[in-house]
């Protein structure tokens, strides 16, 4: 079964990318996968489409024909960026550390209440958590490619105040 864009039936769904609703009537992306819990049947994985061209590129690739017609340009212009380095799809957002991490590019503590960048790797149908790096570290581990949009479309919680401090400190 190919990969769809529908309107959310309810609202009780959430996007595997950002954790946020699919409002009812909302445009949703549903990825078709293996089930890996059941042989021989499959899940959808429901995404918004924007956080599926940040996290699933070749997914949206696939499926770019039945976009609406509006979100195709834009759609397809992330998820091919996304594709351009492969680590970029690992983006889950930025945060203030609240405990000890360690980067995983320069392997160095991560002092609490700095700036890091929330890792995940997608494995077996879902989004485990990877790490962090520090905000310094971010040109090294992603090869120079811009996180900024990434980054701040998954911290909806930040305030606007946080929202323009890492605008400036994530220019390129």
């Amino acid at each position: 079964m190919p990969h769809v864009f529908e309107p959310a039936a309810s609202g009780r769904s959430r996007c595997r990318g950002c954790g946020r609703a699919l409002e009812k009537g909302e445009v949703r992306f549903g990825e078709h996968l293996p089930n890996p819990f059941a042989d021989g049947t499959e899940m959808t994985l429901w995404f918004h489409p924007m956080c599926a061209a940040y996290k699933r590129p070749e997914a949206i690739l696939e499926a770019l024909d039945a976009a609406p017609a509006g979100d195709r340009e834009a759609l397809e212009k992330t998820a091919r960026a996304s594709l351009a380095q492969q680590r970029l799809p690992r983006v889950d957002g930025i945060e203030r550390a609240r405990g000890q991490a360690t980067c995983r590019q320069c392997r160095e503590p991560i002092q609490r209440g700095e700036w890091r960048i929330k890792l995940v790797f997608f494995e077996e149908g879902r989004f485990n958590p990877s790490g962090f790096i520090h905000l310094s570290c971010r040109n090294a581990y992603f090869e120079g490619s811009d996180v900024a949009g990434r980054a701040l479309h998954f911290s909806p919680d930040l305030t606007e105040a946080e929202r323009d401090e890492l605008a400036t400190r994530l220019a390129p």
